[in-house]
């Protein structure tokens, strides 16, 4: 029966691929201005479903809360079509023809989209409006937990593209995910957005297709003693419970300096914190993990702190948002230390700054090099010093971690796929966008003869034919 259904999910995949080729050649010969108006219609439906889509993913995942979910997807919608509507992508999109040099953009063709269930509808609509405007089609894989709702979200997004005039097939969606048609449909696909466990992102990688995929997420955030310490919990709070921690970016452990823990451990408490030790930490532990495995148990992704705590046996007041535990070691015996896709914190104090470092850098390195690491502080010398030696793509300065990442409370670009550089076994560091999505073409005119000592620049004629065919391209 697993044969037959990994052979029909390796038959479609071969089938949307096919497809999408056919729909996305004809969408090649759109205009910049024909494929905004797609992205346009695609991005406003998105917005006006953002909360019937929330409902849906909770309902069938179980994770995270509905408002959170609808905050994220109108972030993926609004936020993420504001920020790229005006870009040309199509085309002449720049370069300096007065001397000499032009860019065109190409699509990349099809696209995999890998979606995971801690942000399935967010997710999809993110990867959905970012490669349609870079002139590709889309097709997704879907975490099989989320299939309703990501498949409602393709359904919403594809009506609107076809609305606008978009050729059929340009948005496909698995219906019958497996691990072999996945396997095959990345295999096929022209680029791969991996979004997902550590394994899916490195079969992204190794699967033979060009793949931008992001690393795990275990984000210390150290709060400095010249830290407004009341704001730097709250906005650790904040970050932590939105959407009760499913963001990898979220703050996974707490690290703070000795002369101000009884000051942040009872603000935390006036906050809704509840710290655990003894027996109580003991029972968490044992829910923390996969049975069997160093990995975090599925059971405890997405839920509120006070399920959590009655999953495990431990009494909690009934206001409890963030569960922390002190700490002294990191590493897999240590699964307060993992990153937990909750409301649970590591909680760990140092002698001074210098310490306190050393205790980030080993977080990261245990899980989480590459992605990001939030810092509290009033001293712009700490953050130049952190930014130049600490292994992360994305330095969050007096910010709530999760949102910070995303671009929602900072200027980096807004994203839903956050790379981690070479460090983190990552294609890019950046905030994967539009960007990413196309190549470019550059056409250089000699302006040397082979051999010449002194460049030889284009004649005035010939820099004003240049210019005017490009000026003509950008004005469509």
């Amino acid at each position: 029966m697993e044969l037959d259904r990994d052979l029909r999910s390796i038959q479609q995949a071969r089938d949307l691929v096919r497809e999408a080729r056919e729909a996305q050649a004809a969408f090649a010969a759109f205009t910049q201005h024909k494929v905004d108006e797609v992205v346009r219609a695609m991005a406003e439906a998105a917005e006006a479903a953002a909360e019937p889509l929330a409902r849906m993913a909770a309902e069938e995942t179980g994770f995270g809360v509905i408002a959170d979910k609808v905050a994220k997807n109108r972030f993926a919608s609004r936020a993420v079509y504001d920020s790229m509507k005006d870009k040309k992508t199509i085309g002449i999109v720049g370069g300096d023809p007065a001397q000499g040099l032009i860019l065109c953009a190409v699509p990349m063709g099809v696209v995999c989209g890998i979606v995971p269930s801690t942000n399935p509808t967010s997710t999809a609509i993110f990867k959905a409006l970012i490669s349609v405007k870079a002139g590709n089609a889309l097709v997704i894989s879907p975490h099989p937990s989320a299939l309703r709702s990501i498949g409602e979200a393709v359904r919403v997004l594809g009506e609107a593209a076809r609305s606008a005039g978009a050729p059929k097939g340009l948005l496909g969606l698995m219906t019958v995910p497996t691990l072999g048609g996945t396997n095959e449909l990345m295999k096929l696909s022209d680029l791969i957005l991996a979004t997902g466990g550590s394994a899916m992102v490195k079969a992204a990688y190794s699967s033979g297709t060009p793949a931008l995929g992001v690393g795990a997420g275990n984000v210390p955030a150290f709060i400095e003693r010249t830290a407004d310490i009341p704001m730097a919990v709250r906005r650790i709070m904040d970050s932590k419970t939105f959407d009760n921690g499913t963001i990898c970016a979220s703050e996974q452990s707490i690290v703070t300096e000795r002369p101000i823990k009884d000051e942040v451990i009872a603000e935390f408490k006036r906050q809704g914190g509840h710290f655990v030790s003894g027996e109580d930490q003991a029972k968490l532990e044992r829910i923390i993990l996969r049975a069997g495995s160093d990995t975090v148990n599925p059971r405890i992704v997405g839920r509120a702190a006070v399920e959590i705590a009655e999953m495990a046996g431990v009494r909690v007041p009934a206001d409890t948002r963030v569960i922390l535990c002190e700490q002294d070691a990191v590493g897999a015996q240590h699964p307060f230390s993992i990153e937990k896709l909750s409301p649970l914190l590591a909680f760990y104090v140092e002698d001074d700054w210098q310490n306190a470092c050393k205790r980030c850098l080993e977080l990261l390195r245990f899980a989480g090099v590459g992605h990001s690491l939030a810092i509290h502080t009033g001293s712009d010398r700490l953050v130049r010093t952190f930014l130049q030696t600490k292994p992360v793509s994305r330095l969050l300065v007096n910010t709530p971690a999760a949102q910070g990442a995303i671009g929602l409370t900072t200027q980096l670009v807004p994203s839903l796929t956050l790379g981690c550089g070479a460090v983190g076994g990552s294609a890019t560091s950046d905030n994967v966008t539009v960007e990413h999505l196309y190549q470019l073409r550059r056409a250089a005119y000699g302006t040397a003869e082979a051999g010449a000592h002194a460049p030889q620049k284009a004649t005035e004629a010939d820099i004003e034919a240049i210019v005017a065919a490009v000026l003509r391209e950008l004005r469509g």
